[in-house]
């Protein structure tokens, strides 16, 4: 069965006690349903297809880092926004991976309903999975609008997850420098 998102928006719009037949909001219903589609664009997206092979043989053997990569996602809760920072790291293990694709990864993820500690261990498995590295480090910092726009109403909150896994989780010397690396 599908359902038609402008229809469900346009139910919504009338529920708050609005008329949708209103001049600015005729065509709210379907511009709001292309916009939802486009923030869960990530639902449609295959992890193989989004790296296409753009892993590479590589003797190299030490840390790979990519800071500062913006994402934005939905909160899962209550489909509010959280935006942040990615910062991933891997250790090669006779593959690297096309650096743009990190990004992708990160976006793909962040384009789906979710919380900010899945969100974090999807990155790093998906890097892991694709790459076979030695160690995989995914830290995240976001805002969350659930907690800013509404409920608690914390404008200056942030929030920070990380994930270990491989080398990065065993050694803490790694984990040490990966810490420091990103600040």
């Amino acid at each position: 069965m599908s359902i038609d998102m402008a229809q469900c928006f346009e139910h919504i719009i009338t529920g708050v006690g609005e008329d949708v037949r209103r001049e600015g909001l005729v065509k709210t219903p379907a511009r709001a349903a292309q916009a939802f589609e486009y923030l869960t664009r990530g639902y449609g997206q295959d992890l193989d297809e989004l790296v296409n092979g753009a892993v590479f043989s590589s003797d190299s053997d030490e840390m790979v880092i990519v800071k500062g990569i913006e994402f934005y996602s939905l909160c899962e809760h209550h489909l509010l926004p959280f935006i942040g920072q990615a910062n991933v790291a891997y250790i090669p293990n006779g593959k690297v991976i096309g650096l743009s694709k990190i990004a992708r990864i990160v976006d793909m993820y962040a384009r789906r309903l979710q919380i900010q500690e899945n969100l974090t261990r999807e990155v790093a498995e998906a890097v892991l999975r694709v790459t076979e590295a030695n160690g995989v480090a995914v830290q995240m910092n976001a805002r969350h609008m659930c907690m800013m726009m509404r409920g608690v109403g914390k404008q200056n909150s942030e929030m920070s997850t990380s994930v270990m896994l491989g080398a990065f989780r065993d050694s803490q010397n790694t984990r040490n420098e990966f810490l420091q690396l990103i600040r």
